[in-house]
């Protein structure tokens, strides 16, 4: 197809040289056999033409950029050498004109020649910035930047789209690097959490399998803290694989919708018993956000939250969930009377596994907050943490519906 469309222009651009030319001729009087005899020379020319193109370009198509501009100036000089000498054997031109035309034509051939080299070598400096770039890129410099060229839009372009594919792996690169990174950590957080309640129930599997624990009560006490150290493996678990569905992607196509009183309801249901055993007051003020529609995942964002403001919220004090309306946002937040945040530990309290002091290291999975910032983050909302004197406050704004 590349042959056809390069013979098809070639073959447009010789006919209309010869169209031309005999435009030309007749506007300047030549009469109608001149024309005619004018137009049976011009015929071979025009396939001459046509056949010294194509074959130029097969020979030049792996040259440089200097021999290509050499061999266009030559080729065009050929042409006009070979017209005059035609020109001059049919008697249209007479020998004195012919020698005259041709003096000056090697004199404008010398002149194209000099311009196809001063061309050649003033490109060559970009080209050689571009080749030196494009090693460097692929030998891993992704900071290797070709700049402003001033070689020409063709150039100029060539340097932007190869900048601009720099920035984009330096990007990818970066944020792969980070990735890693915090897989890394990731695998080595669970690592820690998975090592603790798995210690302790091989410890007492272990006591149990050799006798060493007889005492009814004991058994009791021992089955009790085996429930609650599977409880733990399989919250950890189960934020992990929910973790890994959010990072795939697999929340945004979510089409169900529920009324948010009901999902802060299932919410406040779950952390009731824990509630009451705390004697904490737990409290729910939607007002006319209520009725709102929310994706279902947002019961997990809200039971994540108020179960990390049951954990550290002292006896008697009280847990809140309040909401409002404000055009097409919905603004959600959960309210503890505990010790509050340090401020130190507060912009790094959505990290998987972070752990602030003493006193807020609890039974948890450690990625509750990670868990709920990124269901948050994946339903187009955001998620921030305040800590005040009388405790702390997690706020969510999401679009509604």
């Amino acid at each position: 197809m590349s042959g056809w469309r390069t013979f098809a222009l070639v073959a447009a651009v010789a006919s209309a040289g010869a169209i031309g030319t005999l435009a030309v001729a007749a506007v300047t009087g030549m009469n109608g056999n001149d024309l005619a005899h004018l137009l049976l020379t011009l015929v071979p020319a025009v396939l001459a033409t046509i056949v010294a193109a194509l074959l130029t370009g097969r020979l030049l198509a792996r040259s440089s950029l200097r021999q290509r501009f050499v061999a266009v100036a030559l080729v065009a000089a050929t042409v006009a050498l070979a017209n005059v000498a035609v020109l001059t054997t049919q008697m249209f031109v007479s020998e004195h004109d012919a020698r005259l035309v041709t003096v000056l034509l090697l004199y404008a051939v010398a002149t194209g020649l000099a311009a196809a080299l001063a061309v050649a070598r003033s490109s060559n400096p970009a080209l050689r910035r571009l080749e030196g770039t494009a090693r460097r890129l692929g030998d891993g410099d992704l900071s290797a930047r070709v700049g402003e060229l001033g070689a020409g839009p063709e150039l100029d372009a060539l340097g932007e789209a190869l900048d601009e594919m720099a920035g984009r792996l330096q990007v990818a690169l970066d944020r792969e690097r980070a990735a890693e990174l915090m897989r890394g950590d990731l695998i080595t957080a669970v690592s820690h959490d998975l090592r603790t309640p798995l210690a302790s129930l091989r410890a007492m599997v272990e006591a149990v399998d050799d006798g060493v624990i007889d005492d009814r009560d004991d058994l009791r006490r021992y089955a009790a803290e085996m429930r609650r150290s599977t409880a733990q493996l399989t919250d950890l678990v189960d934020d992990l694989f929910e973790l890994t569905q959010l990072d795939s992607g697999a929340i945004s196509g979510e089409m169900q919708r529920a009324p948010l009183d009901d999902l802060v309801a299932s919410a406040l249901e779950i952390v009731r018993a824990e509630a009451g055993r705390k004697r904490l007051t737990l409290r729910s003020e939607l007002g006319d956000a209520g009725d709102s529609p929310c994706s279902p995942r947002l019961a997990r964002v809200l039971q994540n939250l108020l179960s990390n403001a049951v954990r550290h919220t002292p006896a008697d004090g009280t847990v809140r969930v309040t909401a409002g309306r404000v055009g097409e946002v919905i603004e959600l937040a959960v309210e503890d009377t505990g010790t509050g945040i340090a401020p130190v530990d507060l912009p790094h309290v959505f990290e998987p596994f972070y752990r602030a002091d003493q006193a807020r290291t609890g039974v948890g999975s450690g990625l509750g907050l990670t868990l709920a910032k990124r269901i948050v983050e994946a339903l187009g909302g955001s998620i921030r943490a305040e800590s005040r004197p009388t405790g702390s406050r997690f706020a969510v704004e999401l679009p509604v519906g």
